[in-house]
């Protein structure tokens, strides 16, 4: 099983940055794919993004491209979430998620198996 834990969550104007941790513990933060999803209110968790278990694959949802970049540090069990040029459509609750095995494809929720508590982040226009 694996413990993890996001941080980094807060309020930013538009055009602005955060990054995102997710500190895992537990077993093996090494072997599980990982990944970024959100939930604005009254809508579905969606995908942002995610990372295979060597970090040689990504994906990112088209909303993100060329302004999120996930990463992990295997050695510090962490996963980051770098969002750049923040949009207000960017306010949600954003998770990270562990998958035994996510890729080839990352995006499908039903294949991630532990899920943080959520870290709000509201970007203001």
């Amino acid at each position: 099983q694996v413990q993890l834990v996001e941080s980094g969550g807060g309020l930013v104007q538009a055009g602005g940055s955060l990054r995102l941790s997710c500190a895992a513990s537990g077993r093996t933060f090494s072997s599980y794919d990982m990944g970024w999803f959100r939930q604005a209110p009254g809508k579905e968790r969606d995908i942002v993004a995610a990372i295979s278990w060597n970090g040689d694959n990504t994906y990112y949802a088209d909303s993100v491209k060329d302004r999120f970049t996930i990463s992990r540090h295997n050695a510090k069990n962490t996963l980051y979430l770098q969002m750049n040029r923040l949009k207000p459509e960017d306010t949600a609750v954003y998770y990270c998620a562990a998958s035994a095995g996510s890729f080839p494809t990352g995006w499908e929720k039903d294949l991630y198996d532990y899920w943080g508590q959520g870290t709000q982040v509201t970007v203001s226009s």
